[in-house]
């Protein structure tokens, strides 16, 4: 007998069969208990971690966060400031810090929240929030007008500290950076862990364990189309991007970002430093032509390089291009003390 259409709705409307108290119970004692496992297993991991990646360099004190970082070479300040995700080791990693340190005093920061570096929780955290704590920075180390190297979303970072406190800068060196506000499910999906409370719960289980077993993943899509290089793959402290307080400032960035590129591309006419963008042309992140180069295009007098065959770690695939950036971004740069 076909089933007619008073069947179906009789079959929808009957009551459901509910699930038992006692098996709602289980079901949340088991819960509770994978997730206390989960906890035991990420305390353990930071730990480790911790001891095996220790801090190296020096701290300063800006807005409450205990900024890490480390310096080498002399002469006019270089200042290196990563991505999202990773820490000051990626940037030395890449060649470019010892190419400047060469020639003028190359400082790299792990950015609050990142590597060894305090993200204090009574601020919001974004690109200007981070600007201003690092002009604070800038100002205790004595580093009159750095250049500043800045990475991805980093280059926010130097962005807004070019545009709100144009004293602590004399020119940027851009790297693959964020500029102009689109459509990213990826600032949606890496959302949850910086939600309050929920973020706590995740940060402290399943994040942690998640984001190592996705790391592989996304790090070969961060250097394609070219192999993620051995030198990072032996040398990148990769423990330290699945502790809690890592994960949690990596996800208030990527909530921060489209709002800050959406604030700051209104003022890029305000820029008053020399600019030098570079980019690579296979980037899987971030659009170079919808980013690098229309950044090029609104900021009058800027430079762009684009780099054939590389990705989104522009920085990696030829450090030689970063060094040209900063000697030319140094030719123009602002006077020191002005």
């Amino acid at each position: 007998m076909s089933t007619t259409y008073q069947d179906m709705f009789r079959q929808s409307t009957a009551p459901q069969p509910t699930m038992s108290a006692s098996t709602g119970a289980k079901m949340l004692i088991g819960t509770s208990l994978l997730l206390g496992a989960s906890a035991l297993i990420v305390r353990g991991q930071t730990n480790a971690a911790e001891r095996r990646y220790p801090a190296t360099g020096s701290f300063v004190d800006a807005d409450g966060a205990h900024i890490h970082y480390k310096s080498s070479g002399s002469g006019r300040p270089v200042v290196f400031l990563h991505g999202n995700g990773v820490t000051l080791d990626d940037m030395q990693i890449s060649g470019i810090v010892a190419q400047a340190a060469a020639k003028h005093r190359a400082i790299a920061f792990d950015r609050p929240g990142f590597g060894h570096s305090t993200r204090p929780r009574r601020l919001t955290w974004t690109a200007a929030t981070e600007a201003a704590a690092f002009a604070k920075a800038f100002k205790t180390l004595g580093l009159d007008r750095p250049i500043i190297v800045a990475h991805s979303y980093a280059t926010q970072v130097a962005l807004a500290l070019a545009l709100n406190h144009p004293q602590s800068v004399s020119g940027l060196v851009l790297i693959s950076g964020y500029y102009f506000p689109t459509a990213r499910v990826d600032a949606v999906a890496f959302s949850p862990p910086a939600i309050p409370v929920l973020g706590d719960v995740l940060n402290h289980t399943v994040a942690p364990i998640a984001g190592e077993l996705l790391s592989p993943r996304l790090v070969a899509k961060m250097f394609e189309p070219r192999a993620v290089p051995q030198r990072f793959q032996d040398e990148f402290p990769f423990g330290l991007m699945f502790r809690p307080s890592q994960i949690r400032a990596a996800s208030q960035d990527a909530v921060s970002m489209v709002p800050s590129a959406a604030a700051l591309s209104k003022r890029y006419a305000e820029l008053t430093c020399p600019v030098a963008i570079v980019s690579g042309d296979g980037d899987m992140v971030v659009d170079p032509s919808a980013h690098s180069k229309r950044l090029h295009d609104s900021v009058a007098g800027s430079t762009f390089e684009m780099i054939a065959g590389a990705g989104h770690m522009a920085h990696h695939a030829d450090p030689s291009a970063i060094a040209r950036a900063i000697d030319t971004i140094e030719q123009h740069a602002l006077p020191a003390g002005a």
